[in-house]
């Protein structure tokens, strides 16, 4: 795995090790980024479940100021603080060694312009982050949630959560689904 594009570009990054963590591929993470470009320079981005942290630092290598990484794994944990201070985003980084419903209620300090999610598929914790975000103090309108769920995941309930769907994008076995507060 390795830092797609930005000032990071091409080092490569160490994933945790066993079957814990699902890396996100290169090819879906370029797609994921061109997507998210608008948002990124001068973001708050926030990285939950974060796993290798390679989506929070590939969004500080393209011009986000501040990343949380959130992930309560050790190795995970281990594994982000190598790779923020091998692609040298220390100053940048703020790693949170704590459950991710946790860090929602009162962790997360500055209000954010991007949150990701990849929670371990098929236990409904994308409901359950979502419902906690609803009200939660670092999420405004602007605030644009990015969730990546397994394909078949259905998300019908989040209107009644208070967001909207902006755009669904779709891969093989899984799919990112963009949501907002809705206004």
């Amino acid at each position: 795995m390795r830092v797609i594009a930005g000032s990071a570009r091409r080092l490569l990054l160490k994933t945790p090790e066993g079957m814990d963590t699902r890396p996100t591929t290169d090819r879906i993470k370029e797609t994921l980024f061109n997507m998210l470009m608008p948002y990124l320079p001068g973001a708050v981005f926030v990285d939950l479940f974060s796993g290798s942290g390679g989506i929070g630092i590939e969004a500080l290598s393209r011009g986000a100021t501040k990343a949380y990484f959130v992930e309560n794994n050790q190795k995970a944990v281990s594994c982000i603080t190598d790779n923020v201070e091998h692609t040298h985003f220390t100053d940048k980084a703020v790693i949170l060694k704590q459950d991710v419903f946790a860090a929602i209620r009162g962790s997360i300090k500055d209000t954010a312009d991007v949150i990701f999610l990849d929670p371990p598929y098929n236990q409904e914790y994308e409901k359950r982050t979502l419902e906690l975000l609803r009200e939660a103090a670092f999420v405004s309108e602007d605030t644009l949630i990015v969730v990546e769920a397994a394909l078949k995941t259905d998300f019908d309930y989040v209107q009644e959560l208070g967001f909207v769907i902006e755009k669904e994008k779709c891969y093989k076995t899984n799919k990112h689904v963009f949501v907002k507060r809705c206004a």
